[in-house]
């Protein structure tokens, strides 16, 4: 979700006027951490630095260098279980529920053995995701495989780990999974994705179930209902359901219930026309998080409860029974739980329209370990982390080290004035799709992933080096 200009806004410290979000407000105290955007074991210990799992900041950026991502394994493991078990009590007696893990929000083989341990679900949309879910030792039975374009080698490394589902994407897939299962001697148990025609109130390119777009079969063109023929039709495919994913970061439940009416529309008319009781739905994930003050997430348990009572409520109408269903929360898992803490390098104050200041807080990192701000002009947050402060309140911008104007961190904080070089801060809410769509741009190798636990900090994703760099370079 983009800043929305607010007209003007006194900025604090330097007696100017400067454009702000109309969800930004200067703090009664900058060192308050804002609620609802943290890892539930950050606090600000004594001394005035952030702890995290027990841990200061200081000691992580001793022993582990910046910038890296901080992960709190408590906060990550209690949000995986509390979906579980919200979703597990709402349809508890209509059917069931399961809670896919959808690692490409961010997957290492440490947090596969966690969801594995935790009793989630594994969905991976990638050879590469599906290498690591099976290094991890997470049975085949307990992954699904996404993706609109499956490489048919990916297709056959799935069949042969013996996946749970594997979701189908398009016509031309449905040969390639019967293909690979004929060969395999096995039958492949598949979903069919279907675009149910909802637009998500989200960014365009996080928006996937309306019908311009990659993903999926349609339900108005007849495509997917042709898909579900056919795959009945194939002795070596096994539909267990139909799928469906509406968009990412969407904070209410309105486009799922439109979303699942289609859908179990769609479910009712294969027991009607093929006499074939399907035993799931897939109702997909995106659900959103709070980056900023603007953000007001659901609950788990109220996410559950809504999602139950208007399934039972359009089964009920269909005179079907209820499904079992499945959702693929990432984001709201993996999101809070990290944040990534970096050193101030440079600072600079650039006159701004209206004649207003705003000060430039370059970091060591930027747009290499976060191009979420860039590619689609979402919001963070950020606090000065190394120590507290009673200066006055500055409008900031935190941006990057890297050859780019758009290497942009947080777009809009009010920071203490006095920030200087050699302070730590850190960005809250990066644990979702920041190291996993991390870069090497401007051979900058990629920061560490370093999970926090009980007063212990240790490496699960280690900092790429330069030889990491140079060993790919073959020329």
């Amino acid at each position: 979700m983009g800043a929305h200009e607010a007209g003007e806004l006194h900025s604090p410290g330097y007696g100017g006027v400067a454009t702000v979000p109309a969800w930004l407000r200067p703090p009664d105290d900058v060192n308050d951490l804002q609620e609802g955007l943290w890892s539930q074991t950050v606090h600000r210990a004594d001394d005035g630095a952030l702890k995290i799992g027990g841990v200061s900041v200081a000691d992580l950026a001793a022993e582990f260098g910046t910038p890296a991502f901080v992960l709190d394994e408590v906060d990550f493991r209690a949000r995986a279980t509390g979906f579980r078990d919200a979703f597990a009590s709402a349809f508890a007696g209509v059917g069931g529920a399961d809670v896919y893990y959808a690692g490409k929000a961010f997957l290492c083989t440490a947090v596969a053995r966690w969801i594995a341990e935790d009793g989630l679900f594994l969905d991976t949309c990638s050879g590469g995701e599906l290498a690591v879910a099976l290094r991890a030792g997470v049975p085949g039975e307990r992954i699904a495989l996404h993706g609109n374009n499956k490489l048919e080698s990916e297709i056959d490394r799935a069949v042969a780990a013996g996946v749970g589902r594997i979701v189908i994407d398009s016509m031309i897939e449905i040969d390639r999974v019967a293909e690979a299962a004929a060969r395999h001697g096995v039958v492949q148990p598949v979903f069919v994705r279907v675009t149910v025609g909802v637009e998500a109130h989200t960014h365009e390119y996080v928006s996937t179930a309306h019908e311009d777009q990659k993903f999926g079969l349609s339900l108005a063109g007849g495509v997917a209902a042709e898909a579900i023929a056919k795959v009945l039709n194939t002795p070596s495919l096994r539909l267990l359901g139909l799928h469906s994913h509406i968009g990412s970061q969407i904070f209410d439940t309105q486009g799922f219930e439109v979303a699942a009416r289609r859908l179990l529309g769609l479910h009712a008319s294969v027991e009607k026309d093929h006499g074939v009781v399907l035993p799931e739905i897939d109702l997909g994930g995106g659900f959103g998080i709070a980056y900023t003050s603007q953000h007001d997430p659901l609950e788990p348990k109220a996410l559950a409860d809504q999602l139950a009572e208007l399934v039972i409520r359009e089964c009920r109408g269909l005179g079907i029974a209820v499904p079992r269903v499945s959702i693929e929360p990432g984001r709201a898992i993996a999101g809070p739980s990290t944040f990534t803490l970096y050193r101030v390098g440079t600072l600079k104050d650039v006159t701004i329209d209206h004649g207003g200041v705003r000060r430039y807080v370059s970091v060591d990192g930027g747009m290499s370990d976060n191009i979420r701000t860039a590619l689609y002009d979402a919001d963070y947050s950020c606090t000065l982390a190394s120590r507290t402060s009673d200066a006055t309140a500055a409008l900031c911008r935190v941006v990057g080290k890297h050859c780019e104007s758009g290497d942009i961190v947080v777009r809009d904080e009010f920071l203490p004035g006095d920030v200087a070089p050699g302070d730590l801060l850190a960005v809250p809410a990066t644990g979702a799709y920041c190291r996993s769509m991390a870069s090497q741009y401007n051979h900058v190798p990629r920061p560490p992933v370093i999970a926090v636990r009980d007063g212990k900090a240790r490496v699960i994703v280690r900092r790429e080096t330069e030889d990491d760099l140079l060993a790919l370079d073959v020329g």
